[in-house]
């Protein structure tokens, strides 16, 4: 029987699920262990499993991550938290000149394994320093694996398998979706890193998207069902390798697709994306590529002014309505 459960719950069972069967495998980051994390993703597993494994750091980014590359040199399993993706530019040099880099630079003989935790994007009036998309920044470095779980299902289980990779793997949780709630099946004991997932097929436009957009585009999509036009949503799940084939097998059948991306618009993720269409499926559109993004400015503090530079369910289904007013 499925179990329905929290995106924070399911984060929380993966890391002690990890913990268990791992035991090279412990966690370190800011506030993990006492405090039980800045989201309370890890609370009460410093009191199950002890401060060796649960490890509070100082606030150090650059200092604690290259402490993680390290032990994942040397044969662990690291799960690093950083408290927010804004924080991760402090050790963007540990990420891309050594995360990234190392088993290139040592002709495969080294190998990586290490896994960062982090949250990211705006939503709960965290103002500029604690609530930008960074994801499609590190989506850019070779080297890397880019993870967005945006559903109950993916947060539970992509841990482990970005646990089982020799790469470095990033996962960025969406701060919005750790209070939602989702159906556990518990028959499903995986899931790959390497593809995206139809959540919902239709056949007369493609709205895609990854973390908390794909509910807004479900959401988006059971509006537009009430005007008779059946939206398929893709969910990118993984934005490094990214997988076009998936979305571009979805345009071929629908003619039409907007991309939603919380990220801002200028070399954003949704324009790598778009740019690969344009490569590969120019003759398969009947209507303009359509891109709906965060506005370029530093998230605003104030609730109404940050909702308005968020993506929104109206812009989607404005945007739908636009491609499909094309035929």
């Amino acid at each position: 029987m499925s179990e329905r459960i929290t995106y924070r719950e399911a984060c929380r069972q993966a890391i002690r699920q990890a913990l268990r069967d791992e035991p090279r495998a412990f966690v370190m980051g800011e506030d993990v262990g006492k405090y039980g994390g800045c989201y309370a993703v890890t609370k009460g597993l410093l009191e199950e499993f002890g401060p060796e494994r649960i490890v509070d750091t100082p606030l150090a980014e650059n200092g604690f991550v290259g402490a993680g590359i390290g032990a994942a040199l040397a044969g662990l399993r690291p799960i690093v938290e950083i408290m927010t993706c804004n924080f991760s530019l402090l050790a963007l040099d540990q990420i891309l000149n050594n995360a990234a880099t190392l088993a290139h630079m040592s002709g495969g003989q080294f190998a990586v394994p290490l896994v960062i935790r982090m949250a990211t994007g705006a939503g709960r009036q965290l103002a500029a320093q604690h609530s930008h998309s960074l994801e499609g920044w590190f989506a850019h470095i070779p080297g890397l694996k880019v993870l967005a779980p945006a559903t109950v299902e993916d947060a539970r289980h992509m841990l482990a398998a970005a646990l089982a990779d020799p790469n470095p793997v990033l996962l960025f949780e969406h701060i919005v979706l750790y209070n939602t709630e989702g159906e556990l099946d518990p028959a499903v004991q995986g899931v790959d890193i390497e593809h995206a997932r139809i959540r919902r097929p239709g056949r007369d436009v493609t709205l895609v998207a990854y973390g908390n957009s794909v509910p807004k585009c479900l959401l988006a999509a059971e509006q537009l069902a009430a005007e008779g036009v059946q939206a398929e949503v893709i969910d990118l799940r993984v934005l490094r390798p990214l997988d076009d084939a998936t979305v571009a097998a979805s345009l071929a059948r629908t003619r039409r697709v907007v991309i939603v991306d919380e990220g801002w618009r200028s070399g954003s993720l949704s324009a790598e994306l778009a740019a690969r269409l344009a490569e590969s499926s120019l003759y398969d559109l009947d209507a303009p590529i359509r891109r709906i993004c965060g506005r370029e400015v530093p998230v605003p503090y104030a609730a109404h002014m940050e909702e308005a530079a968020l993506p929104s369910v109206a812009d989607i289904v404005a945007a739908a309505r636009s491609q499909l007013g094309a035929r």
